[in-house]
């Protein structure tokens, strides 16, 4: 029993990449039906609800004081600025492909606001050269570059996306200790609800068309996104492989890829698969020889 328990658990990093790359996809499903503010209004709201029960379930503490203040700020950013920019980012018309790999940049991104120059090893500049030349080569490929130039909007969604999702998991690496994770996503989930609230009520109409589609999408969204593949990330923390949880990020974009082309025909040329290749081995390199700290 221990060893077919063994062998599933091996699983666990593939269910996970596979479960969020879907988030992606999703949006993409979502949004002819629903504003993307309101669409993460009500996700969020809907979290806040199974996450208040495993609160319950698991008697985790109420954070107080400085912990419910950091992971207030921390959820605004992981949850608020980086769910926010990708699925406008979408909802402006940028694949979910690209999308999926501009964010994937936040470990480079992460490197460089880390790194002082005097660190920077041979190994790390290559990492950093290859995986900014391979987002290149994916966008030219994908035609997304002469894009870009015509829907600043897009853009502007996706940096605050890739800036959420940097900026805030720094500031949740130094503040958060040893906080309940349970207890941490709930405050992020009521703190990324406000801010959803505050949002849709303020630029969108809230009209919905509930199509089985959207229904279905959001409810993948909640139990999917929200809930399981926060579990089996606290559980991969919990058991010891909380160092290698970061380079499971780095396939999402493969994964996102693949499955954009199944669902909705984006196109992938040879030279998005290389280019996309060698952002990989950017990121692996550059946080494979990157300094270890606290």
């Amino acid at each position: 029993m221990q060893s077919a328990t063994n062998s599933l658990t091996k699983f666990i990093p593939a269910l996970f990449v596979f479960l969020w790359s879907t988030g992606f996809i999703s949006a993409v499903f979502a949004l002819p039906y629903i504003e993307p503010f309101y669409l993460l209004f009500l996700r969020i709201i809907m979290a806040v609800g199974v996450f208040g029960l495993l609160l319950w379930w698991y008697k985790a503490p109420l954070l107080k004081g400085e912990q419910l203040k950091h992971q207030t700020v921390a959820g605004l950013l992981i949850h608020g600025a980086y769910l926010g920019g990708v699925f406008s980012a979408v909802q402006f018309g940028m694949p979910a492909g690209v999308i999926a790999l501009l964010v994937s940049m936040q470990p480079l991104l992460t490197a460089l606001l880390l790194m002082k120059s005097a660190s920077i090893n041979a190994k790390q500049w290559l990492g950093l050269a290859l995986g900014f030349g391979g987002v290149l080569m994916v966008l030219a490929a994908k035609g997304a570059l002469a894009e870009f130039s015509l829907n600043w909007q897009m853009i502007a969604a996706a940096l605050i996306a890739l800036c959420g999702i940097t900026f805030g998991s720094l500031y949740q690496k130094r503040y958060s200790g040893s906080v309940n994770l349970l207890s941490a996503s709930f405050v992020q989930y009521i703190a990324t609800a406000v801010l959803m609230a505050v949002l849709t009520f303020s630029f969108e109409t809230q009209v919905v068309d509930w199509q089985l589609p959207l229904i279905l999408t959001l409810a993948w969204l909640v139990l999917g996104m929200s809930v399981l593949a926060i579990l089996l990330l606290l559980y991969m923390i919990k058991h010891g492989a909380s160092e290698k949880v970061a380079s499971y990020f780095y396939l999402v974009p493969g994964i996102t890829a693949i499955q954009a082309w199944l669902y909705f025909d984006e196109q992938f040329p040879p030279l998005a698969i290389l280019g996309l290749l060698l952002s990989l081995v950017g990121v692996y390199l550059t946080v494979k020889t990157a300094p270890t700290s606290d």
